[in-house]
């Protein structure tokens, strides 16, 4: 069964039909919305600020998903992932935005301040830190840089992407019942 910790006398608040694998580990101050799902060894931990993760995204195997307390600019940076969002295995998500549709790339970092928005794209092990990659376009590297504007079909291609992460979270879940 996963690991739900409340931190600081906040419990996680995960969604009923939300698909959390039986080895992740959720920390405080989480809201997991509807028919998302939080795969293997993924580590959230709110502990020092919020984060927020909508209906239908998914965190996949060994993503890590943090937050930035008050220590840098007195507010923080809570780590947001909207909606039908798809984070690829072993991201490392601090203190960012992802808007809804949004698509991080396997093994990628965004860091403190990122904003992701919607129908955009970060490849896989890309390095971003503080930057706004913006709608329709795809970002790579070490650090992040602008590499092209992304197709239709792309953007399709991550739609479907999200579908599929969506049926087989919730295959998952009856299976583990």
């Amino acid at each position: 069964m996963a690991l739900i910790i409340p931190f600081k006398g906040i419990s996680p608040r995960i969604a009923a039909d939300a698909f959390i694998a039986p080895n992740a580990v959720i920390i405080g101050d989480v809201e997991i919305g509807p028919q998302a799902s939080i795969w293997f060894n993924c580590v959230l931990r709110a502990d020092v600020n919020a984060i927020r993760v909508g209906a239908r995204s998914n965190i996949q195997d060994g993503s890590i998903v943090h937050c930035d307390g008050a220590y840098h600019n007195g507010k923080g940076f809570p780590t947001i992932i909207g909606d039908d969002v798809l984070v690829g295995h072993m991201v490392m998500v601090h203190g960012a935005l992802l808007e809804n549709h949004a698509f991080v790339g396997m093994n990628s970092v965004l860091l403190n301040g990122t904003v992701v928005e919607g129908d955009a794209m970060v490849a896989a092990g890309a390095l971003v830190s503080g930057k706004r990659i913006p709608k329709g376009q795809l970002w790579a590297g070490s650090p992040a840089k602008f590499m092209r504007e992304l197709s239709d079909k792309d953007i399709a291609g991550m739609r479907a992407g999200v579908e599929r992460y969506v049926t087989n979270g919730q295959t998952y879940r009856e299976a583990l019942k």
